[in-house]
């Protein structure tokens, strides 16, 4: 007979109970300000290849680095204050999975949000 996966890898077994909120989300802000971070630098370093000869880029690059420390610092405060009755409350998944759902988008969509709108204010102020 078969044994499940939880049986041969017990501490890959994973209940509700046991999910840290704080930690998980924790975990998510920090790949989601790697990859931003990334698409940041490919984003910028893209627009700086293609002949881009005004300071856009760069301050494109600040924009976004000052928007989105903010937002992630928000999210970390929101999950630092659960207590310990709380930290593993399955209760929490929702919020849990929206407040990622959020923070994703910011991390995915504000480089290319902010990149564009420099872009298009370097074409109607003729600058290339």
């Amino acid at each position: 007979m078969a044994k499940a996966w939880q049986d041969v890898v017990p501490h890959l077994k994973r209940t509700e109970k046991s999910v840290d909120w704080r930690k998980s989300m924790s975990d998510n802000i920090a790949y989601a300000l790697l990859t931003y971070t990334g698409l940041q630098i490919f984003m910028t370093v893209s627009a700086l290849n293609r002949g881009t000869s005004s300071l856009l880029p760069y301050f494109a690059l600040v924009i976004l680095v000052v928007a989105i420390i903010p937002a992630c610092r928000h999210f970390e405060r929101r999950w630092a204050r659960l207590d310990e009755a709380q930290l593993h409350d399955p209760a929490f998944a929702r919020y849990f999975r929206r407040d990622r759902f959020w923070l994703w988008t910011l991390a995915l969509g504000l480089p290319f949000a902010v990149t564009g709108l420099f872009k298009l204010l370097a074409l109607v102020f003729g600058q290339h």
